[in-house]
This record gives structure tokens, C-alpha cells and sequence, in this order.
């Protein structure tokens, strides 16, 4: 198929897997560029629409269809150092994402160590020593302001001991932090995550743990599955970024 060809709505769905009006709406959302129209008024793709649009399902296969079609709307309006920053931060979204959920099997570790030999296990969150507020926040990329409302709700407990009370979290509030913040971006509500935490400091053997370690494997295959998703994206991703040089955007 050479770059030069004209291709019809139809020509597009076939090739991208999408239907004539998925093309059409996804077109009318930025997520490829507008169609020329041919002199008797139907649309004119290229194939960097159906590069685009490929694209645009691994896309929304790592991070979402909404965060997806906006992440390809904005690339036709960027550099192509800017579009490629772009891109890099969803792989660097993945590895963080990735990252929070071993820290987070480390802390389930550490508290099964503790609540087994009744001592602080090492390694773990013990390396954390204390955070702020502010710290632990960025950390875990949330705000300060869903770790409050985390603590109102009994999911973790921080100590506070400056002169101003302002919040300490040491390394076990570090920990199960973490696991919060793994349950959540695994989908639990408020509810089932406090549920597991209070089995969790529970001393009963085994309480909690199994299921909240089934959970974070769990959370660590879906990773791996959206980031195979991004790689497959990857071909196509690179002949869109082709595309914004050859229509003359400078990096």
C-alpha cells in the first residue's frame, strides 16, 4: 500500500478493524487527522489513518480508551519531540505503576514477617524510614488529599509528632499505603480495601494475606498485558510520529 494512496471510509475500516462509523467518530474525536474530501464531497484517508488508528488500540489497551484518545489527539498537534516525550511517559507510566506494586508486595511481606515473628522484618519498607505527607504522596503518585481521606477511613495511620502535628508515616504506615494504593488501582472500593487491611494487622495466621497477595500477582499481569499491548503499539506509534515530520514539524 503506498503512501499515496486514497482510500475509502470502508478501505479504513477494513485495514484497522474498526467499523465505517467507529472511523468516523474516532476521526470527529482528533483521535486521526480530518480527511481530505474528494471532489465529489466523500472522505480521502491515507494510510497513516490506519496507522493511527492501530495505534490507537494498543494505546487504549495500556492506558485506557478516554486517556488513549486524548494522548492521539494532542500527538497531531505537537512536535515530534513533544509527541515522543508523550509516548515515553505512558512506558514510564507502566514501570512506576509496575514498581508501586512490588513495593507493595514487599510491604504484604514485611507484615507477614512481623505478624509470624512478632519483629519488624528487614529490608522491605524499613528502607523508607519516615515520610511526609507530601513525600509518601509523590511516592505513590496520588495527592496529599486522597492520603487524608485514606486515613479518615481507617486504611492508614500515620503518627504525628512535630510541634505543628503535622503527619509522619513511618515505615509500617508506608507499607500499608502501598497496599492501598495497589488495591485501589486494581479497582476495590473503600469498603473491600479496608476489609483486607484490618485482616492484614489481624495476628491471625495467614489472615487477609493470601488474598491480597492473589491481588497484587493479579494487578502485576495486568501490567505486563497493557505493556505488551504499548509494544505492539510501537510500529505504528513510530509511523504516526513519521507522519508529523513528513507534514513538517520540527523536534
Amino acid at each position: 500500500m503506498a503512501d499515496e494512496s486514497v482510500l475509502r471510509t470502508v478501505d479504513v475500516s477494513r485495514e484497522s478493524g474498526y467499523s465505517v462509523q467507529q472511523v468516523r467518530d474516532l476521526e470527529r474525536l482528533g483521535v486521526v487527522p480530518a480527511a481530505a474530501r474528494s471532489s465529489n464531497g466523500y472522505r480521502a484517508y491515507a494510510p497513516v489513518h490506519v496507522r493511527a488508528l492501530r495505534a490507537y488500540r494498543g494505546l487504549a489497551g495500556a492506558i485506557g480508551p478516554v486517556a488513549a484518545r486524548q494522548l492521539m489527539a494532542e500527538l497531531w498537534t505537537r512536535t515530534v519531540a513533544e509527541a515522543a516525550a508523550a509516548i515515553n511517559a505512558v512506558h514510564a507510566g507502566l514501570a512506576r505503576e509496575r514498581e508501586e506494586v512490588v513495593r507493595a508486595q514487599q510491604a504484604l511481606w514485611a507484615i507477614e514477617s512481623e505478624a509470624a515473628h512478632h519483629d519488624a522484618a528487614e529490608g522491605g519498607d524499613t528502607v523508607d524510614d519516615t515520610m511526609t505527607i507530601t513525600e509518601l504522596a509523590a511516592a505513590l503518585g496520588v495527592r496529599t488529599s486522597t492520603l487524608r481521606f485514606w486515613e479518615r477511613e481507617g486504611l492508614v495511620a500515620p503518627d504525628r509528632v512535630t510541634s505543628l502535628r503535622a503527619r509522619r508515616y513511618d515505615p509500617s504506615a508506608i507499607g500499608a499505603a502501598r497496599i492501598v494504593a495497589a488495591l485501589r488501582g486494581s479497582g476495590y472500593g473503600i469498603p473491600a480495601v479496608r476489609d483486607i487491611i484490618d485482616s492484614l494487622h489481624s495476628l491471625e495466621e495467614g489472615a487477609g494475606t493470601e488474598r491480597a497477595r492473589h491481588i497484587l500477582l493479579k494487578r502485576l499481569d495486568d501490567i505486563a498485558a497493557r505493556s505488551v499491548q504499548l509494544l505492539r503499539a510501537g510500529a505504528d506509534l513510530a509511523a504516526t510520529l513519521d507522519s508529523l515530520t513528513r507534514d513538517g514539524a520540527r523536534a
